[in-house]
């Protein structure tokens, strides 16, 4: 069947390999004292960049309204608009990471940089983030995108004709270009900037597993904190006390898999959401990628594998962290930019 939307696909092997900045285009060079790939990644979830970016936020935060989106038989999802003082005329949908939510620093950050210049803007919630586990029954998982789609185009309804603007953190970048390379994204998606995706699952397992333990031990708690309030509001059908013992984020995943999904096995759900190799081959509109050569939970290694596209742009700066790109401790930092800049190229 023949693609509806603009940027049609060329015959398969006539793809372009897909343009890699190198670290010198990269425009990120921050001080040598932020060039650690962990401080990158951990500094600024915390004071002062937390404050500042809650600060920053403050009418984001203040004047937003709830929205319920309801995705029929999908479920239903939560996401809070804001509607800017001086609108410009496009929209913009954010999505935080695994274990984080529309109130993330670095959601809040890029929010604020994007109401500023007259984005209308709406900050989702993954199913069972931002305290949404008594919205549904069904757990999370990170395959579960027809939910995410459905929420992108009942958004992308209520904002036509204007143009929708995506931008992801890790998981929700993942998610997000999954979107953008689905059958049928919405027709006034403009396109989506995706930083610090999960592209290979399996090695992102396998980083945390081999890694620093704070990273794996942080997921741990923040995962096993919201399967115990998903707990509190569906006890008939969730008890995870024993899961939760193990402090293994491996062979929680396993159990959650065998328990609650319809996998074969947890490999078989891990490959479910790996972007790697075809999978973007099907993108229909622009997507750019920012990942550091550094970060500490997506192996840049894995960059290659992503599939060659005319409309896919890949960042990679020697130094960023895993959603970090910290180049000072206020204001705006330069994923924000990043992303502001890609969302002017997108038109």
């Amino acid at each position: 069947m023949e693609s509806r939307r603009r940027g049609q696909q060329p015959a398969r092997g006539t793809l372009e390999r897909a343009p890699l900045n190198p670290p010198a285009e990269s425009g990120f060079n921050p001080p040598a004292l932020l060039r650690n790939a962990h401080l990158q990644s951990i500094l600024p979830s915390l004071p002062p960049r937390r404050w500042s970016a809650w600060r920053r936020s403050h009418r984001l935060r203040t004047v937003a309204t709830p929205w319920l989106l309801d995705c029929g038989e999908l479920g239903c999802l939560q996401a809070w608009h804001t509607a800017p003082q001086k609108p410009n005329g496009r929209w913009a949908l954010l999505l935080h990471g695994w274990e984080g939510s529309a109130d993330s620093t670095y959601v809040l950050s890029l929010g604020a940089a994007l109401l500023e210049r007259g984005y209308q803007l709406v900050r989702l919630n993954l199913r069972d983030h931002g305290g949404t586990q008594a919205l549904n029954r069904e757990l999370f998982h990170s395959c579960r995108l027809p939910e995410v789609a459905a929420a992108v185009r009942l958004v992308a309804e209520r904002c036509a004709p204007a143009r929708l603007y995506l931008a992801g953190f890790s998981l929700g970048g993942n998610f997000l270009l999954r979107v953008a390379a689905g059958e049928s994204p919405p027709n006034n998606l403009a396109g989506v900037v995706a930083i610090s995706p999960v592209i290979d699952p399996q090695r992102t397992l396998q980083a945390l597993e081999g890694g620093w333990w704070l990273y794996h031990d942080y997921f741990v708690r923040r995962w096993a904190r919201s399967l115990r309030v998903k707990q509190h509001h569906w006890p008939q059908h969730y008890q995870f006390e024993t899961l939760l013992k193990s402090g293994d984020l491996r062979a929680m995943t396993a159990e959650l898999v065998r328990q609650h999904t319809d996998f074969p096995s947890c490999d078989a759900y891990l490959d479910g959401y790996s972007i790697a190799d075809q999978r973007l081959r099907t993108l229909q509109v622009p997507a750019r990628v920012l990942l550091a050569m550094d970060d500490p939970i997506i192996p840049c290694a894995d960059l290659p594998r992503l599939a060659p596209h005319p409309l896919l742009t890949i960042t990679s700066p020697a130094h960023g962290g895993h959603c970090g790109f910290m180049d000072g401790f206020l204001g705006p930092g330069y994923a924000d930019r990043f992303t502001v800049a890609q969302f002017d190229r997108f038109g």
